[in-house]
């Protein structure tokens, strides 16, 4: 089996692939953090609302699982 170049594949100029490298090359640094960009604290985090949040989709799973399978349309496998 031969194989085929991305560019060949993907039906894009190599050019285009070497300014993309170069792009990626100049800026992977700010993407990941590393940079002087990319130097601000992450947000804070209310873990308050994503617990309750959980618990909300408990609840709908919970409540969504018992009709189903009074429906008898939630199979005993999952």
């Amino acid at each position: 089996m031969r194989k085929v170049p991305p560019a060949l594949t993907f039906d894009v100029h190599p050019n285009q692939i070497t300014s993309w490298k170069g792009q990626l090359l100049d800026g992977a640094a700010g993407v990941f953090g590393l940079g002087a960009a990319g130097s601000t604290a992450p947000p804070a985090v209310d873990l308050k609302t994503l617990h309750a949040k959980i618990g909300e989709l408990a609840l709908e799973n919970d409540f969504l699982s018992g009709a189903l399978s009074k429906a008898g349309m939630l199979s005993a496998k999952r």
